[in-house]
């Protein structure tokens, strides 16, 4: 096996990679001088642009079984020497994730459906070398605890993209993937967000007709109510750490395991309708938190997951319920600044188009003691409103200033109060 463990900085930088964020088609000139219709369509292009150039090298080589062949590794300084094989289980669990909603749009003859339809034939064939015990790229299932983790966004992209990426599959890599995830149940998971990696996978068992064990997924709803510290944020455990789990982890996962619970009767709406205004609250704060420049603050723990921190904005878009404060064009326009912000410093990716580990660049001394490169892909949980269709609201709407742009021009913005739920 050849594995390339990447553990320096870039000395140069290819034109290739300086042009690789410019949209489908667009010159390197910024849009922000464009006319409003043509910004509308360079932030959907340059969102598109930017989870293909993220994905291409992931899904093309494991399509073929030569992810662990090609891909380049990087580990944090810190590394705590757990088997560098669970690199390839996040990279691929995390990718496929955030990637499943634009998958889910149908095919066409445009640029971005082309890439869109060949993105998708690759992921069905990884998701047949991820469990095929035969194959080079057959994933790190049964070491470690860590395959927990990778595990619930590897079946959240299934209950994302059922019709996709679940369906089309042979009933033998089928078979496969319902094992992997029973015998999963041997990690016993730690009384922290944890638990929703394991009642993500009973989630989707249920969904798909298999049995599912109640009590991994009664406990997570008990223990998430009981951490919840009120006006949208929820503890991790019993203390509550002020990082971005909550983005990365905890409202979602929470808000998309009770989905599939209310479709099978197996909780109240009402449970998941107070999930989801929470979920909407904190996404409040998150719009705040987004700088007049498209920066955000970088605190607490696993910083190098970059966009990741606004999952819920894109999730909340793409299922079209935004915060009532929120309209369409201040979301994407906010969303579009923050991955500006991120990735107009080419070295966020390797020269063969891997992401390296780093917050606005490569930074591998902001890598934790778990962190590798395969764990930074959980930045495509940043792009999920990528499912909704170019002629969509949220594509379409005029560019608006989100709240900090307004607040730092001496513009008007809403007032923001606590809630009760």
């Amino acid at each position: 096996m050849n594995r390339r463990i990447f553990c320096k900085a870039f000395a140069a930088t290819s034109a290739t990679s300086l042009l690789a964020a410019q949209p489908f088609g667009a010159s390197a000139t910024s849009t922000s001088s464009a006319a409003p219709h043509q910004q509308q369509q360079n932030d959907r292009a340059y969102w598109c642009d930017l989870l293909y150039r993220m994905s291409q090298p992931v899904l093309s080589n494991m399509a073929k079984g030569e992810l662990r062949k090609n891909m380049t590794v990087e580990v944090s300084p810190t590394w705590d020497g757990r088997d560098i094989g669970v690199t390839y289980m996040e990279c691929f669990g995390r990718l496929i994730s955030g990637l499943a909603p634009w998958l889910t749009l149908p095919d066409d003859n445009t640029e971005e459906g082309k890439k869109r339809k060949q993105l998708r034939e690759w992921a069905l064939q990884s998701y047949v070398h991820s469990v095929d015990p035969g194959s080079p790229d057959y994933l790190l299932w049964r070491n470690e605890g860590q395959p927990l983790v990778d595990s619930a966004y590897f079946s959240n992209a299934l209950i994302r993209a059922p019709k996709q990426l679940w369906e089309p599959l042979d009933n033998k890599t089928k078979e496969r993937i319902i094992l992997e995830l029973k015998q999963l149940r041997r990690v016993k998971p730690p009384y922290t967000n944890w638990l929703l990696f394991a009642a993500m996978n009973e989630a989707f068992l249920l969904m798909v007709g298999e049995e599912s064990d109640p009590m991994r997924i009664d406990l997570t709803i008990r223990k998430m109510e009981e951490w919840y510290v009120g006006d949208g944020w929820y503890a991790d455990g019993e203390k509550f750490h002020f990082d971005y789990y909550n983005s990365f982890v905890i409202h979602p996962m929470l808000v998309e395991i009770l989905e599939v619970l209310v479709a099978h009767n197996r909780v109240r709406k009402e449970t998941y309708e107070r999930a989801l205004k929470r979920m909407q609250r904190f996404s409040e704060h998150l719009e705040r938190l987004v700088a007049p420049d498209g920066s955000f603050p970088p605190f607490g723990r696993s910083l190098t997951y970059r966009s990741a921190s606004f999952q819920p904005l894109s999730l909340l878009a793409w299922k079209k319920q935004l915060a009532e404060k929120h309209t369409e064009g201040q979301i994407r326009s906010a969303l579009t600044a923050v991955h500006k912000s991120i990735f107009s410093n080419p070295t966020n990716f390797t020269p063969d188009g891997y992401l390296t580990i780093g917050f606005a660049g490569h930074q591998p001394e902001l890598g934790d003691w778990y962190s590798n490169n395969g764990s930074m892909y959980i930045t495509s949980e940043s792009f999920l409103a990528l499912g909704l269709p170019a002629t969509d609201s949220f594509w379409t709407a005029p560019a608006e200033n989100w709240t900090s742009k307004n607040a730092f021009s001496g513009q008007p913005f809403k007032k923001d109060y606590p809630v009760e739920y």
